[in-house]
């Protein structure tokens, strides 16, 4: 199990891996805090229908800001060109959290680029009332207070080794992190020691979770984004999500009837690393061409 990396220049240089395959492209798109190491488990597996690709969004990963936008609507545009420059036109469109949220905005935006759009764990809006985990909350609280999120970042990585913080993260992200095969796992360890030693970590990690939290408060432009996506869309969801509640994932659905919900029992944000193999079959199912 490899990663393998490529760059290309999008206005500056974004890295990539580029799982191969000869099918039609998929791309997939890293959430707040991840990279292209997150689809490791999967991209090989999934490269036997299409040609897949993973990128590292500017600032996360091995991909340095280069002065652009670490916002939604950045990414958004970023994704857009990447389809069209790397993957060569219409995608497979694959998200993960932030990278759920990024992805629906490609689809509503650029419906020809999306053949199809696949949700996993997306940072939607939750439905009034709906649940929420009391430490991610405070945490995004935190993220969100100028001066606050720059001095807990500086003290989490000033207690913890890089291993360590990688760890809490995975802890965090799933039911039980020794699912995650270990290779995966040191590749998360290695990237975590080289982030490091990248000045801009922390302040773009920062911006987009500020940009992310209130597209999630304020559901007017998710919504509006749901009601426009024109591709087939599945929605993958862990009943013990603690980031995204499922409750987020069945109000898209309860918007858009013909959307398919895939509820993954016993696992939490992460599916395609914690549960590889179930992942892939669902991916299987739904992009798998219709018989004549």
């Amino acid at each position: 199990m490899t990663l393998p990396l490529r760059t290309v220049d999008l206005g500056g240089p974004v890295t990539y891996a580029d799982f191969g395959g000869e099918g039609p492209p998929m791309v997939l798109v890293h959430g707040l805090g991840g990279s292209s190491v997150n689809w490791m488990a999967v991209g090989h597996e999934l490269s036997r229908d299409h040609h897949v690709y993973a990128l590292d969004l500017p600032g996360f990963g091995r991909t340095p800001p280069e002065g652009r936008e670490a916002t939604i609507r950045g990414y958004r545009r970023l994704v857009t060109r990447f389809i069209e420059k790397v993957a060569g036109g219409p995608a497979v469109l694959v998200g993960n959290s932030m990278g759920g949220l990024i992805s629906l905005g490609v689809a509503a935006k650029r419906p020809k680029l999306v053949t199809s759009l696949v949700l996993v764990g997306a940072a939607l809006p939750r439905p009034p009332g709906g649940p929420q985990d009391p430490r991610v909350l405070l945490t995004f609280v935190l993220y969100m207070v100028p001066g606050a999120g720059e001095i807990f970042l500086r003290r989490r990585k000033a207690l913890l080794t890089p291993e360590e913080e990688s760890d809490e993260l995975l802890k965090l992200c799933t039911v039980d992190v020794k699912r995650i095969p270990r290779e995966v796992l040191l590749a998360h360890y290695q990237l975590s020691r080289e982030r490091r030693t990248m000045p801009w970590a922390n302040d773009t990690f920062l911006a987009a979770a500020r940009s992310l939290t209130p597209r999630v408060l304020f559901p007017r432009k998710a919504h509006r984004w749901l009601r426009a996506v024109k591709a087939p869309t599945l929605l993958i969801h862990g009943t013990e999500d603690r980031l995204v509640p499922l409750a987020a994932s069945r109000e898209a659905c309860r918007l858009r009837r013909d959307f398919r919900l895939e509820i993954f029992d016993d696992v939490g944000h992460v599916p395609q690393m914690e549960v590889p193999d179930r992942f892939v079959a669902a991916m299987r199912s739904f992009t798998a061409p219709s018989p004549s």
